[in-house]
């Protein structure tokens, strides 16, 4: 089959319908609820009042096929889409239904599975959570111990999963289990989607250093799970879930990443000026600022060349292990950037000013008051998802043979 060229598309046209959308739609409380965000993901209340909105505009759920719900939109629109959201702080919504379960459901559910799953992803009716890492199986992911024995028409689930992200604004669970240990760690382990709510499920926090409540662990105490919530086949799971990765790891990340660039650059051009040279005029602070963007233009200029490939069917095989690593790395270094523009700024510790209802003013910069959660918080960015070390052997074994 021949390569698909996507249709020309009048990308300015294009930019300026999400612009006049988001004028009309978020309001001043969503915009500040999302410049406040100091975490990964905006908080449930938030985000699902968001989808919401989108879902009304048929935005929701862009990337989907678009029997599903989906745009139909090339990838330059998705690019422009995401930079246009990121300017405008919108907040920004889990990827745990919109961009991970909903795919794999997609693409490995029962009709009756897609029927009763996908409308309540767009609407945000139900809010999922991951459960893929364990103590002690976080990037030998297919190490998992987490035990689930079919009895009848159920599995009953006895073990844990840690670092859960926003498990306790969830609903639903699509989660990883060990059905099998008589072969290979991969082909024992099967893909389930439940409700959170079953009984013996507990759910306790994990607080982060930054101050964060966005993981969790949750504990299974004979948890029974109706067969119905297979996806895949029994002991395939592995499947599932590697093409699930494909979509957590291989998200274009420049344009929210030039969005955080350029308010490190306006942070450090404002700081000073009323007491001296601002920050920007040091040559090693701007070397710094220069080198970044020249990194974040060559992670643009990857995607396009990556997304362009998938775009068009062709296999891209490891290339998200390339991009996760080039995302997370670069990610971090802004936040570094930011920390060294506040200065001392970004050391007040004030948790009350970060919430979008608080009548707390800000010590310092208005757009100081994230840096240090942020920076943080994105310590743990090059781990999730499958640790950077562990990308470089897949890049190491698939991309250069070794």
């Amino acid at each position: 089959m021949p390569p698909q060229i996507e249709p020309p598309v009048d990308l300015e046209a294009f930019a300026q319908e999400v612009r006049d959308f988001l004028d009309r739609r978020l309001t001043p409380e969503l915009k500040r609820a999302g410049e406040l965000c100091a975490g990964i993901y905006s908080d449930r209340p938030v985000a699902q009042e968001w989808l919401g909105i989108l879902n009304e505009q048929g935005w929701a759920v862009p990337a989907w096929p678009v029997e599903h719900g989906g745009t139909g939109w090339t990838l330059a629109q998705h690019h422009v889409f995401q930079r246009e959201l990121m300017l405008a702080s919108a907040p920004v919504v889990t990827p745990n239904a919109t961009r991970m379960v909903g795919p794999v459901v997609i693409a490995f559910g029962t009709e009756e599975q897609k029927t009763e799953i996908l409308p309540r992803i767009r609407t945000g009716e139900d809010w999922w959570a991951q459960g893929y890492s364990e103590p002690g199986s976080g990037s030998d992911l297919a190490s998992l111990q987490c035990q689930a024995k079919r009895e009848g028409d159920h599995y009953i689930i006895n073990g844990t999963k840690i670092w859960t992200t926003h498990a306790q604004w969830s609903n639903k669970m699509f989660c990883l289990v060990r059905t099998d240990n008589s072969g290979k760690p991969q082909q024992g382990i099967t893909f389930l989607l439940f409700d959170l709510g079953l009984p013996g499920i507990t759910i306790k926090p994990i607080i982060s250093i930054s101050g964060d409540h966005e993981l969790n662990q949750v504990f299974f105490d004979d948890v029974k799970v109706p067969v119905s919530g297979l996806l895949g086949d029994e002991n395939d799971g592995w499947t599932v879930a590697k093409y699930l990765l494909q979509f957590e790891r291989g998200n274009a990340a420049s344009p929210s990443l030039q969005v955080k660039l350029a308010e490190v650059k306006r942070l450090a051009t404002a700081e000073f000026e009323e007491t001296g040279a601002p920050l920007t005029s040091d040559p090693a602070f701007a070397q710094k600022l220069a080198d970044a963007s020249i990194q974040l233009d060559t992670l643009e200029a990857l995607e396009s060349k990556v997304f362009g490939a998938a775009g068009r069917g062709e296999p891209t095989g490891a290339m998200s292990s390339v991009l996760k690593v080039r995302n997370t790395e670069l990610r971090q270094r802004v936040t570094e950037l930011a920390i060294e523009a506040a200065a001392y700024y970004s050391g007040v510790f004030q948790p009350a000013a970060l919430d979008p209802g608080a009548n707390v003013a800000p010590v310092g910069p208005d757009n100081a008051l994230t840096a240090m959660p942020q920076y943080l918080n994105d310590r743990a960015a090059s781990i999730y998802a499958g640790s950077n070390e562990i990308q470089r052997n897949i890049m190491a074994k698939a991309i250069l043979g070794l």
